[in-house]
């Protein structure tokens, strides 16, 4: 990580996005003094890179901060006590206000959480009269009030939001007692726990990527982990440590993480344990482990590459590696013998070994292992005659678009189960947003995306991102932007000149009308800017007459009398149409 030698994560409080996404740091006030009346009680929000890069700061001027999490579409959300939710894209622009409600606003927001769900993303609040209201879209900016659980005069022991196609529910943990509450109502759920000391609170509940597993932890240190309905019950296991965890989350779908501040149990098929200060980071296919030095993956070892790498495997693609291996050999007479041997035990399952080995490569993150992998597949691939290229060719082309967008410059480690769920598009959208778009554009010209849709759309971003370049100047800009775009298919000058309408610079935007070449782009937008003596030329000039009749009423309408005939007298054409259409 490039902050290890600035950031010790210990001191701040964590929130980082999914898919591999950016990572939001502010300070946590129990390590930073307070000064009364002093500019340091003002916290600042670090956005960094997976990688420890940092990319924006925001100066934080409203109430104390509650929660910060990020939404589908990797905008920072911040929750302020009034019940104020601040949103910000990655370069620490805020791109709009909400507002969680009255009652979040009189009596403060004790507690919040955010969630991510079917491309949505959505905000639930406890305030300090412990009452739930939940925003299960954050665009549509409505907050709902839950029903209260029976007893619930303090704040709950835990809590957590499951979501659903409908909207959400809470699941509320009083104590022992569990609730599911919604807008109209709220049931008691019952859950047994194995015998032994009797359990008094559930103190943190974590619910899986996919939202039909939970876990929950005790006050005696026993972790249950089930169904989400409670239904049924998949592991019992006593952690010996009753102090709540620092967090608690899922890995995958195949194991549970306890972390403490000193240590750190994976609770599953296997268990292992961690020092020193990390976050968790629940991920679609394991766990994100960010630490002041590193930031790591962990993950259940995926089952293509058991089946390859596992000590005495008779798989197909365990046989059909070794073959490709024993080929490439330097001893070429021995080595062919060993692997005719190995070609003739898997022949009938040949295909099958081919398959097994493009998928292992999908679960290494190794480049010189992935290529070993795909060498075999190719080997295997050569053996036979009917067998499709497609799937080869196309994981290529994927895991070298991974293994770019791992690069620490880069800083967005997904993996290819990631990336399936995301979607290619979804991952290019994301590197103009940060903004990669070189890299983008290459991504784009190497998958042979139609240009409309990859190169063109990604110069357009860029083009709009140039305008708002401040420090430089009009001229330099405007013939940067013509000399990188030219004519390219697709590109529209007057969609970039009216966004440097938007941030004040309308010479550069006249600059940039010079080179469209649509006169029905470039006149309304002049008529926009108040430019009516140019638009009217630009009208002439193309000879459209509908255009001119457009310039010429809006003359009328804006002018008086007198200065509307001082407008067009000496220009014959808007003159004379004038009097065509006053006659």
């Amino acid at each position: 990580m490039e902050w290890q030698d600035a950031v010790y994560l210990s001191w701040f409080i964590v929130s980082a996005a999914p898919f591999g996404g950016p990572i939001a740091l502010i300070r946590d006030d129990k390590h930073f003094p307070r000064v009364q009346g002093s500019a340091i009680n003002k916290p600042i929000i670090h956005i960094f890179s997976s990688a420890g890069r940092e990319l924006a700061t925001v100066k934080w001027d409203g109430g104390p901060i509650v929660q910060i999490g990020w939404s589908v579409t990797e905008d920072l959300l911040c929750v302020a006590d009034d019940g104020t939710v601040m949103v910000y894209d990655i370069h620490g622009a805020i791109k709009k206000t909400l507002s969680m409600g009255q009652d979040a606003k009189e009596s403060k927001v004790l507690d919040c959480k955010t969630y991510n769900f079917a491309g949505r993303t959505g905000i639930a609040i406890l305030t300090s009269n412990y009452h739930f209201y939940v925003a299960n879209k954050v665009e549509e900016v409505r907050s709902r009030r839950y029903y209260d659980p029976p007893g619930l005069d303090a704040p709950p022991s835990s809590w957590v939001i499951m979501p659903h196609d409908r909207g959400s529910s809470l699941l509320v943990a009083i104590d022992n007692l569990l609730y599911l509450t919604e807008k109209g109502q709220c049931n008691r759920l019952t859950v047994s726990f194995s015998a032994g000391t009797p359990v008094t609170s559930i103190i943190e509940m974590a619910i899986s990527y996919n939202y039909e597993y939970l876990a929950m932890f005790t006050d005696t240190g026993l972790l249950w982990i089930g169904s989400a309905d409670l239904q049924k019950v998949y592991c019992e296991f006593n952690t010996s440590c009753p102090s709540r965890p620092k967090q608690l989350t899922w890995c995958a779908m195949g194991a549970v993480i306890c972390y403490w501040d000193d240590y750190l149990d994976v609770v599953g098929p296997t268990m292992d344990t961690m020092d020193s200060a990390v976050h968790l980071v629940q991920e679609l296919d394991g766990v994100r482990i960010i630490g002041n030095e590193t930031h790591e993956l962990l993950q259940r070892v995926p089952a293509a590459v058991e089946q390859v790498f596992k000590i005495g495997s008779m798989e197909p693609g365990a046989m059909l590696f070794d073959a490709s291996k024993e080929f490439e050999a330097s001893n070429a007479s021995l080595s062919l013998g060993k692997t005719e041997e190995y070609i003739r035990m898997i022949k009938e399952r040949l295909p099958a070994a081919v398959q097994e080995c493009i998928h292992a490569a999908t679960g290494e993150h190794e480049p010189a292992i992935q290529r070993g992998l795909l060498r075999a597949a190719s080997f295997g691939k050569s053996l036979l005659t009917d067998m499709s290229p497609h799937a080869f060719v196309s994981m290529c082309r994927n895991l070298r678009v991974l293994n770019a967008v791992w690069d620490y410059m880069v800083g967005i480690p997904l993996t290819y189960g990631q990336l399936e769920k995301l979607t290619m598009k979804t991952l290019i959208d994301r590197l103009v947003l940060w903004p990669h778009y070189c890299l983008a554009i290459r991504i784009c010209d190497y998958l042979k995306i139609p240009k409309g849709e990859g190169a063109s759309r990604i110069l357009g971003h860029w083009a709009c991102y140039k305008v708002q370049q401040a420090n430089v100047d009009d001229e330099e800009i405007a013939r940067a932007i013509n000399s990188k775009l030219g004519e390219t298919p697709g590109i529209s000058y007057s969609e970039i000149a009216s966004k440097a309408v938007d941030c004040g610079r309308t010479h550069l935007a006249i600059k940039l009308l010079d080179y469209e070449v649509k006169a029905a782009d470039q006149v309304p937008l002049l008529m926009y800017m108040n430019k009516d003596d140019l638009a009217l030329e630009k009208a002439i000039m193309s000879g459209d007459t509908d255009l001119v009749y457009m310039v010429v009423m809006h003359l009328k309408d804006n002018l008086t009398l007198g200065e509307f005939l001082m407008a067009i007298r000496y220009r014959p054409v808007a003159l004379s149409l004038y009097i065509k259409v006053s006659l």
